[in-house]
């Protein structure tokens, strides 16, 4: 079982190139996690998060009902909260939904995409934010993985 994220934007530990921050375009860049999923796997959420913001952890996005048959996320997800797919966008730290991209007020921050497996499907609203993903999740991660990538303006 090889359940993996990965970007053809950049690899695990290296920078996330401009147009996918404040700097660029602020589109959110392409995930891939292939047809490899944790048994009993019957949908996906995805966090990321910038724990080295100045005023604590500072959430760039929240997604939740990420289908099974979907084998990654494309570049430049619309910011509505909820998609075509089914797929639901939470509240970032910024206030609205849909991916909000780095935008360090200074130095290098590491930025975590969080790929979460779960067994259910969720019932949050669009608009929900990180912690209540969390709540909703207990009890339910099958497995979780993660790509790390770095941003300095």
């Amino acid at each position: 079982m090889s359940f993996k994220l990965t970007s053809s934007a950049f690899a695990e530990g290296q920078a996330i190139p401009v147009k996918y921050s404040c700097k660029g375009s602020d589109m959110s860049p392409p995930l891939e996690w292939g047809e490899e999923l944790p048994q009993g796997t019957k949908s996906l959420a995805l966090i990321v998060d910038d724990p080295d913001a100045p005023m604590g952890t500072w959430v760039h996005w929240v997604l939740w009902n990420i289908p099974t048959t979907a084998h990654g996320w494309p570049e430049n997800t619309p910011t509505d909260p909820e998609l075509v797919n089914g797929a639901m966008q939470g509240k970032t730290s910024a206030g609205g939904s849909g991916y909000h991209g780095p935008c360090p007020p200074s130095g290098t921050h590491r930025y975590f995409f969080k790929l979460y497996a779960l067994n259910t499907k969720l019932s949050l609203p669009a608009g929900a934010d990180k912690d209540a993903l969390f709540q909703a999740m207990d009890g339910h991660v099958l497995a979780q993985v993660e790509l790390m990538g770095t941003f300095s303006k």
